[in-house]
């Protein structure tokens, strides 16, 4: 599991920062890539990366501003050209299904694939063998979402040499052991399966918020994350600024990691009036508060192990 960055700006693009697109890839876990927000030249952003657009078949948009939204016309289109041919679900506010039906109608572009659409509220938005997905509504003027992705929890290993010590050797009985509640040996010994499976391994939590200023019901919502991406468009000084123009500071993002007991931070939305030199002092804003944290940058690599 990879987070990718394709465009971790504000606003505009910047030369240094595209505006948001974020690449979840699941390749090893359920060979697709989610995507969260496809701003203006997040299909450019793909051609330096090693990611196929035929792979992507989830598109969770936090919300309708034209930063998070104005890629997605021209991504589906190209998706087309190469090779998809496969479902895509996008997710996001009511008024996403108008603003892409509507772009695709009136620029005359045909699909070869279907697509399906899923305008949101809160709770519980997906849940299939692999991961469940919740959406919170933000405070951010117009409904802008943030996501908790929450992979499900994988069966722990056999215990081989466990089961080797009391002469059980390897073949189709340990297939039997593993799927079966109780499995009853030759010399009609009843074994009792759960014995002999290690402890189960917990899925990994990655919450991504859209837009938002700083809420304390936020909390709960992003709580054990091993990876909070949360928006940090102003510094600390700014903290009226963000409040008024409805997004948040690097201090606050900080502070929400802490509060929410996460693993790991990551800022990305960084408002294009911060160029390189700034970054250094925006990073150690939110150290400051919660020190593993690390801002993002166009193509960077987040890697989410176990």
């Amino acid at each position: 599991m990879e987070l990718l960055f394709l465009g971790t700006g504000a606003g505009v693009p910047s030369k240094e920062r595209n505006v948001t697109s974020i690449v979840l890839s699941l390749l090893q876990e359920i060979n697709s890539v989610w995507l969260f927000d496809c701003g203006e030249a997040t299909q450019h952003q793909i051609l330096h990366t090693s990611i196929k657009p035929r792979k992507i078949n989830k598109i969770f948009i936090t919300h309708l501003h034209g930063d998070h939204i104005f890629g997605l016309p021209g991504l589906l289109s190209s998706r087309s050209f190469q090779g998809g041919n496969t479902e895509l679900t996008i997710y996001g506010p009511s008024g996403i299904k108008e603003y892409v039906e509507t772009s695709l109608k009136i620029s005359s572009s045909h699909l070869t694939y279907p697509i399906s659409f899923v305008e949101i509220k809160e709770g519980l938005i997906l849940d299939n063998d692999d991961f469940t997905v919740y959406a919170k509504k933000l405070d951010h003027g117009i409904d802008s979402y943030g996501y908790r992705i929450t992979e499900k929890d994988k069966p722990g290993e056999l215990l081989v040499n466990k089961l080797k010590d009391i002469g059980i050797m390897p073949g189709p009985i340990y297939k039997q052991i593993k799927n079966n509640p109780q499995v009853n040996l030759e010399d009609g010994t009843v074994i009792n399966c759960a014995d002999f499976i290690g402890s189960a391994k917990r899925g990994r939590v990655i919450s991504i918020l859209g837009d938002t200023r700083y809420r304390e019901e936020h909390i709960e919502f992003v709580k054990h994350s091993n990876v909070l991406v949360h928006e940090a468009t102003f510094d600390q000084e700014k903290s009226d600024l963000a409040y008024e123009y409805y997004h948040s500071t690097t201090k606050q993002a900080a502070i929400l990691a802490k509060q929410g007991e996460i693993e790991k931070l990551i800022l990305t939305h960084i408002s294009s009036r911060y160029q390189k030199e700034s970054d250094t002092q925006l990073l150690n804003e939110a150290k400051d508060v919660f020190p593993n944290t690390k801002i993002a940058f166009d193509f960077s690599r987040i890697v989410i192990n176990n």
